[in-house]
């Protein structure tokens, strides 16, 4: 398991552009809508004691639904994303802006390693999956169901808000000695057809 995290974060490190979620703009619309009015999506960095490691990492199993209540959030089933032909993380296509992507390279939801889920904030054609990530706080859930039929439930431990050209790769990626989650999105306010900024939830593991 630890050899299939470091080789994760050696994938990674590969990626010369780490994005996330793609640009909302017109002109990478395949049908030319103009782009979402929606306010553009920011957090205030905010962390909290990580959750106690009193769960018992899971056996692998692929994500089929994810819930994240509190930004009203109930994908399934996830897209599976891998690299792109230049060397970058996939993204949902904009056809499939209201479905949440798993990166397969990494481990699945509930195994030891961070697993690493990717969804639109919003496209040219409007609010997508992750419109209300700013409402995600500290200490709430997010709930991932697995094709083996078992449940695995973590804990918001940090929000952060970062530039993509800063993307924290190691910080995401990175080998850790307990099952964890990272939630992917775009942020910030438009400049020049692109949102500048991901949005990341990390969280902890706990039942």
């Amino acid at each position: 398991m630890a050899h299939r995290v470091r080789l994760l974060l050696a994938t990674a490190l590969l990626c010369t552009a780490l994005t996330g979620c793609g640009a909302a703009t017109a002109s990478g619309a395949p049908d030319g809508a103009a782009p979402s009015s929606a306010a553009p999506p920011s957090v205030t960095p905010t962390s909290a004691p990580a959750a106690p490691a009193t769960a018992t990492p899971l056996a692998a199993s692929e994500p089929v639904r994810v819930r994240i209540p509190s930004a009203g959030v109930d994908a399934s089933p996830l897209l599976e994303l891998g690299l792109a032909a230049d060397g970058t993380v996939e993204v949902p296509s904009v056809a499939e802006a209201d479905k949440i992507g798993w990166y397969t390279k990494g481990v699945t939801p509930g195994e030891t390693g961070p697993a690493v889920l990717i969804g639109h904030f919003d496209t040219a054609r409007g609010p997508a999956v992750l419109k209300d990530v700013s409402r995600v706080r500290p200490g709430e859930e997010i709930t991932v169901s697995r094709a083996d039929g078992s449940t695995a439930v973590f804990r918001v431990r940090e929000l952060e808000q970062v530039g993509k050209k800063r993307f924290p790769t190691a910080k995401v990626y990175g080998d850790t000695t307990r099952p964890e989650l990272r939630v992917i999105t775009c942020g910030g306010e438009i400049t020049d057809g692109h949102r500048p900024d991901n949005i990341i939830l990390y969280a902890d593991l706990v039942g």
